[in-house]
């Protein structure tokens, strides 16, 4: 992650500077708007530049000049005062990292008036400066590093309010990179016990408590869901549970995420191609932690049980059979059609977990959970939007509101009454699965079942935003993303400031 800093002065040999477009003519969009303002655009219309949305344009410069090279990112159609939405920032900031990989220090001059427009370019710099090496060998040092100091130019750099929003961005992106530091992580090296070890070993320091169930304890106390999808794997289920617990919190969240370290889909096996991507499918507990242990560190007024529900989906003489019955924490008996719908199962367990622990503390404000949990979510969405069911509609907005601040992508879904009946069976009290149409509607609908009306909740699936396969986009990289840990977090901070 890149050292980041604030400055009015240019210093290094690179500057990255803005570049859009107004009735088809090229435009440099800079924060000192006398700053290289026309003195590269015959270069830019000579090799095709159009100022579209995070195109990079790279123009080396003579030795006369300061700058050795400038790298242009484009923010799209030129803005009324140079007054950028927050994400068009974002994305062009993280896009000129992401190009400036194996470079030592660049200044970026991008263009903003507001506090909030500099901590979103902030942002992007600190999330789009990643890369993941760790299991390189002899190709390791050929590989480029990130970025490895960015200074903002900005007016803003002697108000005292700069430093603590450039302090933010690194902290917020050090947990969006952990979050992608795991999802990235090949199964073989993440199992649920050493997702539990590297979580304890993140929480150092912070005001947290840590709870651990393993696989007997599980067993003893009625996690069915959890464990039955675990009892075929040699690498047992886990389910993690952390709280960050203040004095005096102004609101209470749970949330709970789906940790499944490895999903061969069971005895419902998935096919070969595309099955290496499923060491994915834990994105959603490990950003459930993550977000937790950021809210700790920045020490917000509010309440957080966080639940990561882990387990390996194998096959062995032990694993769950198609046609098994199971009972969850909550008492509900399932009938596991297909083995390969697993993820709803240990999340019926962490929603109940997450129910009863706050009839213990207190009434709940919001419960989300988090979860890798359907490729109709894919189909329905695509992937880089995540789709959102609730049963509270004041909650939803309150989430999406929050979610626009940090331009992290989610659309609301129904939740059909009609499809529960899909989920009906003659021998338990529901089936794991129902009506192939609707897919994910149907899966929340599943989740429902496990969530007292009155509790405002929150069911995000980013089967498809959770990891980038081909090419990477704005300041996410190819492979894990860290979707919902920024929206998390400021949902937190937006209960302090709006209790």
């Amino acid at each position: 992650m890149a050292t980041l800093k604030s400055s009015q002065k240019l210093s290094s040999e690179i500057v990255v500077l803005g570049l859009a477009s107004k009735d088809g003519k090229l435009v440099v969009e800079v924060a000192d708007s006398g700053l290289y303002a026309k003195t590269f655009l015959p270069a830019l219309e000579e090799v095709g530049a159009t100022g579209s949305r995070e195109e990079i344009i790279k123009i080396p410069t003579d030795s006369a000049s300061h700058h050795r090279l400038v790298i242009f990112t484009g923010l799209g159609e030129a803005a009324k005062n140079s007054e950028y939405p927050h994400e068009i920032l974002r994305r062009a900031a993280g896009a000129a990292v992401r190009a400036l990989a194996g470079k030592t220090n660049a200044d970026f001059a991008l263009p903003h008036k507001s506090a909030q427009n500099l901590a979103a370019i902030a942002e992007g710099v600190a999330l789009g400066a990643y890369s993941f090496d760790t299991h390189r060998g002899a190709s390791k040092a050929s590989q480029k590093k990130p970025l490895g100091t960015a200074t903002i130019i900005s007016h803003l750099s002697d108000e005292s309010s700069t430093k603590s929003t450039v302090k933010r961005a690194m902290l917020l992106a050090k947990y969006v990179h952990l979050v992608r530091d795991l999802v990235n992580t090949p199964a073989n090296h993440l199992s649920p016990s050493i997702f539990v070890t590297k979580m304890k070993s993140m929480a150092a320091g912070l005001s947290v408590k840590i709870e651990v169930l393993d696989e007997k304890a599980l067993k003893t106390k009625g996690y069915g869901g959890i464990y039955s999808v675990g009892q075929g794997s040699a690498n047992p289920p886990r389910l993690l549970h952390i709280s960050y617990s203040p004095a005096k919190p102004k609101k209470r969240f749970a949330f709970v995420g789906k940790g499944i370290t490895f999903d061969t889909g069971g005895y419902a096996l998935k096919p070969a191609a595309g099955m290496d991507a499923m060491k994915t499918d834990m994105a959603g507990a490990a950003s459930v932690i993550a977000a937790t242990l950021a809210i700790a560190e920045l020490k917000l007024p509010v309440s957080v049980h966080a639940y990561a529900c882990l387990a390996e989906n194998m096959i062995s003489e032990n694993a769950t059979r198609p046609g098994d019955v199971i009972t969850t924490l909550s008492g509900k008996t399932v009938e596991v059609l297909n083995p390969d719908a697993e993820g709803r199962l240990v999340m019926a367990d962490g929603l109940t977990r997450a129910v009863a622990d706050a009839e213990k503390s207190g009434d709940l404000d919001g419960l989300i959970d988090v979860a890798t949990l359907t490729g109709a979510q894919i189909i329905a969405l695509g992937i880089r939007t995540a789709g959102l069911m609730s049963n509270n509609e004041a909650f939803t907005e309150e989430f999406l509101n929050v979610a626009k601040s940090t331009g992290e992508l989610f659309w609301p879904m129904p939740l059909p009454e009609e499809l529960r009946a899909t989920l009906d069976t003659p021998v338990a009290d529901i089936a794991n699965v129902g009506d192939k149409s609707g897919g994910m509607l149907v899966a929340g609908v599943f989740l429902k079942e496990f969530v007292p009306p009155t509790t405002p909740w929150l069911h995000l699936d980013i089967a498809g935003p959770s990891y980038t396969e081909k090419t990477g986009h704005g300041y996410s990289p190819v492979g894990g993303t860290g979707i919902t840990v920024r929206s998390l977090v400021a949902l937190a901070e937006s209960a302090v400031s709006h209790p």
